[in-house]
């Protein structure tokens, strides 16, 4: 009605300075598209498409362009032209075949059907509509068959962070750009024997998916163009940047089993700002997802501390029978059941909010323009750690927790981003100059808990500390398209200087500290009453864990695509960078691409890459509780590769990781709506840094006194490591086919995408010194989330069916077989693959959509644990595969609605 009415009075007052258009809007089958908004910048002015599709807008003298959108379709700008009459073609957004891609090349104008190198691209508007999922790496996990990301349980800060990855390899290996600018990780490593055991990744979830237009994934080495990290390849986030455009959704959901409720809002805003096009779209996000429980009965000793004998189950007790007896007499006593004494065991409980902005301000002289964008996160967290059992009086105080606890590991996480540019055009050349600055801190709070060794007097809330990394990256970079070379050249080339910070934060002492420690008086100490020290499940960082570290990092690099011919494209790229603390490294890659004809192109790329240990695993350290080797729990330590105990077991410092990558591949188009790309890869890295086993003890789970001997006064009963541990290589094949048709108020869009990837460990690199212990160095339990941690095979099919106002979604996700190892008292098992189900309905009434569904609607779970894997039966499933959530049901309503 304010557009109308706004319009009415523009055309009665007769400005002699505006110009009045027509118009038709039409899909990509040259069908009409009704009820199209079309907004003209930087007036306002507006107009709504009618059911032939034609319109009418009145143009102000300053506009300069006009924009129209459509809820599924791409949003489409059209520059100011002198007649009056205009045709626009709006494109699917559930597809983008000839969308311009941002990512793995430098030069304007590659579509992802085009590129020299496989690049996936996902429209998240038209995702966040329709999918069940509610959070980025989810919604990539279910339309990408090479990412992969799932929860895990019980994993201390990985609850609350997810790790993410491509093509199997590790988190770490993965580099993220938001708007082509490099974006911090995180400062959590994941060290929980999940997969990614041992890697540092980059919180995708820190990103409101409602401020995000599209996202690109490069499924290719590109460390000679992005710097270290690029190992595996790049994801680059390119953020919304429409104007006069309100985008509110409202989501309610809750799992089949009546938990892990979700309620999450976004707002999304974008208004045009001065007369050059300019424009400010901002984003606000906030969710709440309650925890989930997948619990059972397990074998462990509840009360009975008579035959516990250093052992938790029944199963190593002289007479389980009797200790079991014990134990039923005294749950009828206390008017208990077993059940009240089951691990909470599924997903962590998240409050997540969010909130971003992408601003853009053109100069008048047309030549330069200033940019910001970045945002803020803030996400608190419950996940749980396991339950101490009243038969443990070591870890316990009876006057507090008469029935032992559920320790609960809270966490506080602030993400925190901010970047700011400057384009220039110095005569032919682009200039781009910018500032990236990223911030993500982890704080812990440990809950329902104690120190056990501080008896009555032990609280039951402690600040446990925590880790913070800073990054910022300035970058400066040239680029120019030489119309007259050949069939065209762009050439680019820049510099980049980034500083890294790490830090550790020590806990209150209540936290670490174990008040049952006696000096021996000759520089040891022992424990004679046996309590645990420390806040029970976590305990806090200790002063002697702090640390405040930071490096410098250089790099320059060279970049060129060549248009041979107009079917021949050439394209290299080289880059140097030094960091100040281990060195040099050099990268450079080559590709091609060849139009055998218009349907068909050939494609293919080698290049060698590296990626620098990052400040995390060279200083992180840490004494936590966790399942030792002879199946106790105990205090684990991590230990910097430059501490004594590192030297004493002859670990050597760590050094960068190397990488060849070679693709080879083809894309085809034999139809306007249809195409299809085949890619294969190889990928092989030599030196991968991981984590080694725990020294301490031998294969068979025996303490080795020699080394007890070592870290027993450090407050550690097994040590670990990072380590240029082993050599792998990576083998796989992708296939990704689009097809869609429309015909009148039908429309059908059907996309396959498959991954097959193959992982296995080459060589492995252990220290003379500890010839003999290469399960310990590097244990079966890490070799496997290497090999066999992620699906082999993941397929993606996606069915869309829309009539008139009507939608729906239905997609099936296979996910391959994985394996798990839990030696030395576990076994290798295989969890087959499982088919998961998607489907949702969606309505729309301009401008609102009502969208209803389920998200594993067959309810499907990773096979169950086998008994020996279980920990004696707590844990019913591994996080595997699609992870343990089961049937989650939703309901949601979209609002999409012109401003002006």
């Amino acid at each position: 009605m304010i557009r109308y009415l706004i319009l009415f009075l523009l055309l009665i007052t007769g400005s002699a300075s505006a110009q009045r258009i027509t118009g038709k809007v039409l899909d990509s089958n040259n069908k009409p598209v009704a009820g199209a908004s079309i907004v003209a910048s930087p007036s306002g002015n507006g107009a709504t498409s009618k059911e032939d599709g034609t319109f009418e807008l009145t143009l102000a003298d300053q506009d300069k362009h006009f924009i129209v959108s459509s809820i599924g379709f791409e949003t489409y700008t059209q520059l100011r032209k002198t007649s009056g009459d205009y045709n626009i073609i709006l494109q699917s957004s559930l597809h983008n075949l000839n969308e311009v891609v941002l990512v793995g090349s430098r030069s304007s104008g590659r579509t992802r059907l085009n590129t020299v190198a496989p690049i996936d691209v996902f429209n998240i508007s038209s995702l966040q509509t329709q999918s069940p999922q509610n959070d980025l790496n989810q919604l990539l996990q279910y339309v990408s068959p090479s990412f992969n990301s799932n929860r895990q349980s019980s994993s201390d800060g990985s609850e609350h962070i997810d790790p993410a990855s491509i093509r199997g390899l590790g988190p770490d290996q993965l580099l993220v750009l938001v708007n082509g600018k490099r974006r911090h990780t995180t400062s959590l490593v994941n060290n929980q024997g999940t997969v990614g055991n041992g890697s540092v990744g980059t919180d995708l979830n820190a990103i409101p998916a409602s401020a995000i237009k599209r996202i690109e994934v490069l499924r290719d080495g590109a460390s000679a163009q992005y710097g270290s990290d690029a190992i595996a390849g790049v994801i680059n986030i390119v953020l919304k940047q429409n104007t006069h455009q309100l985008f509110v959704s409202a989501t309610g959901g809750a799992t089949s089993r009546g938990d892990g409720g979700l309620g999450q809002l976004n707002l999304n805003y974008g208004t045009g700002l001065g007369k050059q096009g300019g424009y400010l779209n901002i984003t606000a996000e906030g969710s709440y997802r309650d925890k989930t429980t997948r619990a059972q009965n397990n074998n462990l000793i509840i009360f009975d501390q008579s035959s516990l004998n250093n052992y938790f189950a029944y199963d190593f007790t002289d007479d389980p029978a009797a200790s079991r007896k014990y134990d039923d007499d005294m749950l009828k006593q206390k008017g208990l059941k077993r059940n009240d004494f089951n691990f909470q065991i599924g997903d962590a409980k998240i409050k997540n909010g969010s909130t971003f902005f992408n601003l853009s301000l053109p100069f008048k002289n047309g030549k330069s323009e200033f940019y910001s964008f970045g945002g803020y996160n803030y996400r608190q967290g419950e996940g749980f750690g396991f339950r101490r059992l009243p038969s443990d009086a070591t870890v316990n105080v009876y006057s507090i927790y008469p029935d032992g606890f559920q320790p609960t590991t809270d966490s506080r996480i602030h993400d925190r981003s901010i970047v700011v540019g400057l384009k220039q055009k110095l005569g032919r050349w682009n200039a781009d100059l910018s500032n990236t600055l990223g911030d993500n801190r982890f704080d812990y709070q440990v809950d329902h808990t104690v120190n056990a060794s501080l008896q009555d007097a032990s609280p039951t809330h402690f600040k446990a500390g925590g880790h913070e990394f800073l990054q910022n990256t300035t970058n400066f970079d040239v680029s120019r398209y030489f119309d007259n070379v050949a069939a065209g050249l762009n050439l680019a080339f820049g510099a980049e200087f980034r500083l890294d910070d790490y830090r550790i934060r020590a806990g209150e002492e209540a936290s670490w500290k174990n008040y049952a420690l006696v000096d021996n008086g000759d520089g040891t100490f022992s424990n004679p009453s046996g309590l645990a020290g420390g806040s029970q499940s976590f305990p806090g960082f200790s002063p002697d864990n702090a640390i405040h570290k930071s490096r410098s990092n250089t790099g320059i690099y060279a970049d060129a695509e060549l248009d041979v011919t107009s079917k021949w494209l050439i394209s290299g790229a080289t880059r140097l960078e030094n960091y100040s603390d281990f060195g040099t490294a050099f990268s450079g890659k080559l590709a091609t691409r060849y139009k055998i004809s218009h349907i068909f192109n050939v494609r293919g790329a080698f290049s060698n890459g590296f990626r620098a240990p990052s400040l995390h695993q060279q200083y992180f350290s840490y004494i936590s509780t966790d399942i030792l080797p002879d199946n106790t729990l105990g205090q684990s330590g991590f230990f910097t590769n430059g501490s004594p105990v590192a030297k004493a077991l002859g670990i050597p410092e760590l050094k960068q990781e190397t990488s060849l990558n070679y693709s080879l591949g083809f894309t085809a188009q034999p139809a306007k709506n249809f195409n299809v790309s085949v890619d294969g890869y190889l990928t092989e890295i030599k030196n991968r840094i991981v984590l080694t086993g725990s020294f301490g003890y031998d294969p068979e789970g025996n303490p080795v006194d020699a080394i007890q001997n070592i870290i027993n006064p450090l407050g550690a009963n097994s040590a670990r490591f990072f380590s240029n541990g082993v050599d792998t290589r990576t083998v796989g094949i992708d296939v990704v086919a689009d097809y869609n048709i429309q015909s009148g108020a039908h429309g059908f869009d059907a996309s396959l995408g498959l991954n097959y990837n193959k992982n296995t460990i080459t060589g492995t690199h252990v220290p003379a010194a500890l010839k003999g212990q290469e399960q310990i160095f590097f244990s079966p339990n890490d070799s496997i989330l290497i090999t066999e941690g992620t699906p082999r095979i993941k397929a993606n099919l996606s069915l869309t069916y829309s009539y008139k106002k009507f939608s729906v979604l239905l997609r099936n996700v296979y996910f391959g077989e994985v394996s798990r190892n839990s030696f030395p008292f576990g076994e290798v098992q295989i969890h087959k693959g499982k088919v998961v189900t998607d489907l949702s309905l969606s309505y729309n009434i301009k401008p609102v959509t009502f969208t209803i569904g389920a998200n594993n609607l067959l309810d499907v779970f990773p096979d169950k644990q086998v008994y020996d894997n279980s920990y004696f039966g707590v844990f019913k499933y591994a996080s595997v595969q699609m992870g343990t959530l089961g049937s989650f049901y939703f309901a949601r309503v979209t609002l999409n609605l012109p401003t002006r």
